[in-house]
């Protein structure tokens, strides 16, 4: 029997083109993936990319725009031109940033030309990694010249000073040790951390008291100082959606995205200062990810001890001194007791 034989509705179970049971479903799914809800700007680090995402996910009909902070002057020209771009948008959250990347002014600026601009901080905190430093040239942050390190941008403070005192590699990594990190204050670094991320958190009235708490109660949730788990970066997106009126997914962000920062570096808490948290501790510094030329996954390169002060010194003996210049290193090359520390092993 042909298919033109076939009565109507039996010829339209055999056509893809007439409708059919699944018509209705189809049609619920486009309209529930569809983003017509609020519109949303999100504007700074590699963090409020996080909370970019994190916002597409707990809030799925609204539209997410992320703008990354490095490239503002050239997405945008002049601040007037960043200005005019989050006007087109209902709900715009930003980091703070100062003069210097873009012509015209810095987030003052924005907030001040657009009352709606709510500002949130950059997770920054200190306590799990207190070794962690950038070195270089930072005093213009336009010209902003960090020295380079095995780890992208991340120095050792430990490591750069003991290149600084000529010391050799295996004499430096016997200082990674309890005593020199308790004379160096690394043993007693959780109260200040603390202290520094609240005030600048509730300079910009996002106090973080309360989500502190929680978060150290989950343990480490840090990868290195300026890199949190995708667990505070869920907590940041949350709650600004939900002091803006809108009402998130009750998902858990690390369930639906995982945490995109893992492949960035990873520094390890050395095991001395792991112990007080009651956490595992190691030495193996985590690269970011490459495409591996022998693997179809991309890998990161690993580093133990010995592995990453080589491969420091080996950058620092191709750079003059003046690039490598760290606050943290110069006070404590000016201080003799420091240096005797250092050399003495």
């Amino acid at each position: 029997m042909a298919l033109n034989d076939l009565p109507r509705r039996a010829r339209s179970a055999f056509s893809l083109s007439t409708p059919s049971w699944a018509t209705p479903w189809r049609n619920r799914s486009r309209a529930a993936t569809t983003r017509d809800g609020p519109s949303i700007a999100v504007l700074g680090n590699c963090q409020a990319r996080g909370v970019a995402q994190a916002m597409r996910l707990l809030a799925p009909k609204s539209p997410v725009r992320y703008l990354p902070m490095g490239s503002l002057k050239r997405d945008h020209g002049h601040v007037d031109g960043l200005i005019r771009t989050l006007r087109t948008h209902d709900h715009v959250f930003s980091q703070t940033f100062p003069a210097g990347l873009i012509p015209g002014g810095d987030a003052a600026t924005l907030r001040a030309a657009d009352p709606r601009l709510r500002l949130f901080p950059s997770i920054v905190f200190s306590a799990f990694h207190p070794d962690m430093i950038y070195a270089g040239q930072a005093s213009d942050l336009a010209a902003l010249k960090l020295a380079p390190s095995p780890l992208g941008q991340y120095h050792s403070a430990i490591a750069l000073t003991a290149h600084r005192l000529g010391l050799a590699i295996g004499h430096t990594a016997g200082l990674f040790r309890e005593d020199v990190f308790r004379r160096l204050g690394y043993l007693d670094h959780w109260d200040p951390a603390v202290r520094e991320l609240v005030s600048s958190a509730e300079a910009l009235g996002f106090g973080l008291e309360r989500e502190l708490t929680r978060w150290a109660r989950r343990g480490a949730f840090m990868h290195l100082m300026n890199h949190p788990k995708v667990h505070v970066i869920g907590d940041i997106a949350r709650r600004l959606l939900t002091e803006s009126g809108l009402t998130p997914e009750p998902v858990a962000i690390e369930d639906y995205l995982g945490d995109a920062l893992t492949q960035d570096v990873i520094w390890p808490i050395y095991p001395p200062i792991a112990e007080l948290f009651g956490l595992t501790g190691s030495y193996l510094f985590k690269s970011k990810a490459f495409k591996s030329k022998v693997l179809s996954d991309e890998f990161p390169v690993l580093y133990d001890l010995p592995g990453f002060i080589a491969a420091s010194f080996s950058i620092y003996d191709a750079m003059p001194a003046g690039d490598l210049t760290a606050s943290r290193v110069e006070s404590w090359l000016a201080a003799p007791e420091i240096a005797a520390l250092f050399r003495a092993g």
